[in-house]
């Protein structure tokens, strides 16, 4: 997903005016809420494998790692200092 768009996304982000390692960090945290959310959670499947345990029973602990990947994701995506201070230090 990275691969394909980045390329598509990142020019009309930098026409916006959105610094591209904000809009990477954004992008990135999409990325793992994608990863773990039912019903098509590719890690949520591979950690099902794993632990030899039933989807349905990891979705339900799941969904606090959910609310508090959103809860970043919106403090980061609409406070952008968070994600652009480390590196303003560079």
């Amino acid at each position: 997903a990275i691969i394909i768009l980045t390329p598509i996304l990142a020019p009309a982000a930098i026409q916006f005016g959105i610094d591209p390692i904000h809009f990477g960090v954004i992008m990135i945290l999409n990325l793992a809420v994608g990863m773990i959310t039912p019903p098509v959670g590719v890690n949520l499947f591979i950690v099902s494998e794993i632990a030899s345990v039933s989807i349905v029973n990891l979705i339900k602990p799941a969904l606090l790692m959910i609310g508090v990947l959103l809860v970043n994701l919106l403090l980061i995506t609409y406070i952008p200092i968070l994600s652009t201070w480390l590196p303003s230090f560079l």
